[in-house]
């Protein structure tokens, strides 16, 4: 399984014009394009930072829609109205327990191998005893040796009050992997509509 997040740093009057977009253009039409799995949207309604990620079958399947996907993407920009940046991912885990409305987003730069290793045995059976945890995945760029985690939560205030045992978590899977926390970002989810299976 693979992913493309597409990053938008915009304006945050311009967030709900973005959401609209992206629920009502830019999903129908991935819905028609073969091999994707769906689509995420994440806002931070103060800054104007959203990510918005699609999922793929395979890699072949991500590359092949890029022509087709290039043009709505720049409207995103233009409606959102600030820059932005792509990157592509590996999908390594996925664990769903249920739906939520927040999410924390944690970059890590180190060895994926062992970064994977202890998401998957350290970190996610840690997370499934949290208090308002829903979902879990983690993301990795082998070209580059990025991770990127990503935690869903049942509202904000189970996020914020998860805030302590997430920084004790990540830097466990910092050390483990022999590599350094990039940045950590926490977002809204305004739109999942991923179907990507439990890879835990």
């Amino acid at each position: 399984m693979y992913a493309r997040s597409t990053t938008l740093h915009g304006r945050p009057s311009n967030i709900e014009a973005g959401i609209a977009f992206v629920k009502n253009e830019v999903q129908p039409m991935l819905d028609d394009i073969e091999g994707c799995l769906g689509l995420s949207m994440l806002v931070d309604r103060e800054t104007g930072h959203c990510i918005v990620t699609s999922s793929w079958e395979s890699q072949a399947a991500m590359h092949a829609s890029e022509a087709q996907l290039r043009p709505i993407r720049d409207r995103g920009r233009d409606i959102l109205g600030g820059t932005m940046e792509m990157d592509e991912w590996e999908v390594v885990v996925m664990h769903r327990a249920s739906h939520g409305e927040c999410c924390r987003v944690s970059w890590l730069q180190g060895d994926l191998e062992a970064l994977t290793e202890s998401f998957r045995f350290g970190i996610l059976p840690d997370l499934e005893q949290t208090a308002g945890f829903c979902s879990a995945s983690l993301l990795a760029d082998r070209a580059t040796g990025l991770g990127c985690a990503t935690t869903v939560w049942e509202s904000r205030a189970a996020m914020e009050a998860s805030r302590t045992s997430a920084d004790e978590m990540r830097r466990r899977a910092a050390s483990d992997s022999g590599g350094d926390i990039v940045d950590v970002h926490e977002f809204e989810l305004a739109y999942a509509h991923l179907h990507i299976p439990e890879m835990a």
